[in-house]
């Protein structure tokens, strides 16, 4: 039995390796979610106020568009690498931290006095940014009884759907009205207050098990995780695929102006709100299913997308529906991961992050050389097969799993 205690306050709540935590701690869930809010508003800044800060920097747009690819290309590898450099320390500690780091690079940004100096603040919330998510789950894992994990991991997720909704028109506001240094300024007070709210709330969580980089190899290749990582990597870069593009197909195909894209890609943000709901619903009770729904429906909007574009109310409508779909993923997949990697859920959880952030690349990646050679809709064909692909395969892994579980019942 494994005691975890906060802090700065006397209570104790037991936690069994096997069942978790008997009581939830609500507290420390939702200031996960600001937490994440404040690093998913950190990430998306910079495409709200790049055309000022690439002319206060002096660089061109291009290369200050390469402070995302920073974030992501470090996000990748501090995933897979700080769960496994700080397994030794108290979790608590590490997600602080983290935290921190948040708050520096904020600060750091909105200082910089050239492109270098930009880069580096980037790399540092990169490390931030793939560190925390990789161990969200399994800290999450540990606040709240293993029943109600879905459930937890969809307030977490609430936070990245706000910062999804809001970031780029509130930073795009900001940076008009104040200059592009005050938005990053703003996400610095949030990161602080997320790390003042994690404080009070997170109580001390002692390491589990030890890991090394030969711990994080065994988890990569065993069967169930590797399932869960390819399904990432498919449906993911579909998705990305298709959703990086979606613009010249609001243009080009349903010709709709900016104001109209602006409040369908707003719907699409605001569907997600009830798809992470959705989304947990089907995981409590089996987190394939969320996968399976998600895709399902994801594939059957793009392909609605194709077919029915041309309507700009149809439009609007499989976009919806595709936000809806799209939201439901991340949860159904941590859980996913969670409970077929029960004994290592941050290296799982790193793992998963690191999945992501290959999958939105290469989609993106993908998806620009299909638009360019076929047109702007061939990004939506692409990711609905993949998402109905995906659907299929793991419907019928899924029937063939009950139908063995009954006979070996029977």
């Amino acid at each position: 039995m494994l005691e975890v205690q906060s802090a700065d306050r006397p209570e104790t709540t037991a936690l069994s390796d096997d069942e978790g935590p008997t009581k939830a701690a609500w507290s420390g869930i939702l200031t996960l979610s600001l937490s994440v809010f404040a690093l998913v508003t950190a990430e998306f800044l910079p495409p709200s106020v790049l055309t000022p800060l690439a002319a206060d920097l002096g660089v061109s747009l291009g290369a200050a568009g390469q402070a995302v690819t920073a974030t992501a290309v470090v996000g990748a590898f501090a995933a897979l690498l700080v769960p496994v450099f700080t397994s030794r320390w108290d979790r608590r500690g590490v997600m602080l931290g983290l935290l921190l780091l948040l708050c520096i690079s904020n600060l750091m940004t909105a200082l910089a006095a050239n492109l270098p100096m930009l880069l580096l603040a980037r790399v540092v919330l990169g490390i931030s940014l793939g560190g925390f998510w990789s161990m969200a789950a399994a800290t999450a894992m540990r606040l709240v009884p293993m029943p109600v994990l879905p459930r937890a991991m969809s307030i977490v997720f609430t936070g990245v759907t706000v910062a999804t909704v809001s970031a780029a028109p509130i930073g795009a506001y900001v940076g008009d009205l104040w200059g592009w240094r005050a938005a990053f300024l703003i996400a610095g007070v949030i990161g602080v207050l997320a790390l003042v709210g994690l404080w009070i709330t997170l109580p001390k969580l002692k390491p589990t098990r030890a890991a090394n980089l030969a711990d994080l190899m065994e988890v990569a290749i065993r069967p169930r995780a590797l399932v869960v990582l390819v399904s990432v990597l498919v449906v993911i870069s579909g998705h990305f695929a298709s959703f990086t593009y979606i613009r010249p197909v609001l243009e080009q195909v349903a010709h709709l102006d900016v104001a109209a894209i602006s409040l369908v890609l707003l719907a699409f943000g605001c569907a997600g709100f009830l798809g992470n709901f959705v989304g947990a619903f089907l995981a409590e009770r089996d987190p394939k299913l969320a996968i399976i729904g998600g895709s399902a429906l994801m594939a059957a909007s793009m392909a609605g997308l194709v077919l029915f574009g041309a309507s700009p109310w149809l439009a609007g409508l499989a976009l919806m529906l595709w936000g809806m779909a799209f939201a439901a993923l991340p949860v159904g997949f941590q859980a996913w991961m969670v409970t077929d990697v029960p004994d290592r859920p941050e290296l799982g959880g790193g793992l998963l992050t690191a999945a992501f952030q290959v999958a939105i690349a290469t989609g993106a990646v993908a998806g620009g050389l299909l638009v360019d050679r076929f047109g702007v809709l061939s990004g939506a064909i692409c990711g609905a097969a993949a998402a109905a692909g995906l659907c299929f395969v793991l419907g019928l892994r899924r029937h063939r799993a009950v139908r063995d579980a009954a006979c070996y019942a029977a």
